[in-house]
């Protein structure tokens, strides 16, 4: 029982996690919203324009390691306004990063013994690791729902040969913290 107790404890603390950096990113948004030169901003809109660009980019950042958060991404999703537009934005983000960590734990699972995971898992991954050993599924579901490295989580869960049908089942939560944050982003917009 105390096992499951620490794993409950480690699930909602790193969720409250996630919930809090949630936050902060609103937060920031809504401030650069209202307190940053619209001319500033408006210097980036050629980059922003460029969809391809962007969705390659968020796709590279979420298949190694997650390097930029997907709240971004989001965010530069609301560019037209058009809630419709948004929500198909938002869904094409949470497939991208769903496959991404599939991808990234095929990778795990069946090159595990390359160099570039070697660094990736040391450089990387080794505290991970040992969470994995210790929390298993509920670190899957931390990974899905809260800011940390889904893709990285992703590829050490493979790298043990974690069951496919498990892994894809539980990473599913992907979808929900993908639809919780979309949706107070656009709330957060309308303030």
């Amino acid at each position: 029982m105390e096992t499951q107790e620490k794993k409950s404890t480690f699930f909602l603390r790193n969720l409250a996690r996630g919930l809090l950096w949630l936050g902060v990113i609103v937060a920031l948004f809504v401030f650069t919203k209202y307190n940053v030169n619209k001319d500033l901003l408006v210097r980036f809109e050629p980059i922003f324009e460029k969809t391809g660009l962007i969705l390659l980019i968020f796709c590279i950042s979420e298949f190694i390691i997650g390097i930029i958060p997907p709240e971004l991404f989001l965010i530069w999703a609301l560019r037209s306004g058009i809630v419709n537009t948004y929500i198909m934005y938002a869904f094409l983000l949470t497939v991208i990063s769903y496959l991404a960590g599939v991808g990234a734990f095929m990778f795990g699972r069946y090159l595990h013994n390359t160099l570039l995971y070697r660094y990736l898992r040391k450089r990387f991954l080794q505290k991970t690791e040992h969470l994995l050993r210790h929390y298993g599924l509920y670190l899957i579901l931390v990974a899905a729902l809260t800011p940390v490295p889904f893709s990285g989580v992703a590829m050490l869960v493979g790298s043990v040969h974690y069951p496919v049908k498990h892994y894809i089942l539980w990473s599913l939560a992907r979808f929900a913290k993908f639809a919780l944050s979309a949706y107070v982003i656009w709330e957060a917009n309308m303030i």
